[in-house]
């Protein structure tokens, strides 16, 4: 009986989430700069100082995929031009779906209007780093002061994720994962160490 109400204190806290992330993908030292995340989103993007490249499958077909944190003034200019999809996984999660609203909305931290995240689908032998990616993706008003990409239990399924960490005061976590179709935000509550 007291191991049971452990294990409940444990999911409540959402200590989970923490000890299901133990397995991160690797960061990638392949030189990412601004021509190539021109050349793959467009003129009003570019790449964000500090943060890794990460990779890992996310959309499990087994060719390696790429995370960047970058910066975009208006990536629903170049949406068309540059075959690629703006998403609002944390939006769409509260109900509000609509790119071309959610990009308007205004973050309080001036930092983070325009920071994003670039996810390229990789494709062949080249995987990320292809002329020609499977997918490419902008996620928009995704909350995060740093990133991580590791494993996620869904509906008992391990996928990879992008662990987000909100913020440092609340230490509030959450994760966007492949669902196959689109990403999908999902808040877990425990941070990311």
């Amino acid at each position: 009986m007291h191991f049971s109400r452990c294990i409940c204190l444990f999911l409540i806290l959402g200590i989970t989430p923490g000890v299901l992330a133990q397995t991160s993908s690797k960061t990638d030292t392949t030189v990412v700069n601004d021509d190539f995340i021109r050349k793959q989103f467009g003129a009003t993007c570019s790449l964000a100082a500090g943060p890794p490249t990460y990779t890992a499958d996310l959309d499990r077909d087994g060719i390696e995929d790429a995370v960047i944190v970058a910066k975009c003034t208006n990536p629903l200019m170049d949406e068309t031009e540059n075959n690629f999809k703006v998403l609002d996984p944390y939006n769409s999660f509260f109900g509000y779906g609509d790119t071309k609203a959610t990009s308007q909305f205004a973050s309080a931290d001036p930092l983070a209007r325009s920071r994003v995240l670039l996810i390229v689908h990789g494709a062949g032998v080249e995987a990320w780093h292809s002329d020609k990616p499977k997918a490419k993706f902008v996620i928009i008003n995704l909350p995060f002061k740093q990133i991580a990409v590791r494993k996620l239990m869904v509906k008992k399924k391990s996928v990879m994720a992008i662990y987000a960490e909100e913020s440092s005061a609340d230490q509030m976590t959450s994760a966007i994962f492949w669902d196959g179709k689109k990403y999908r935000y999902q808040p877990l509550g425990a941070g990311l160490e």
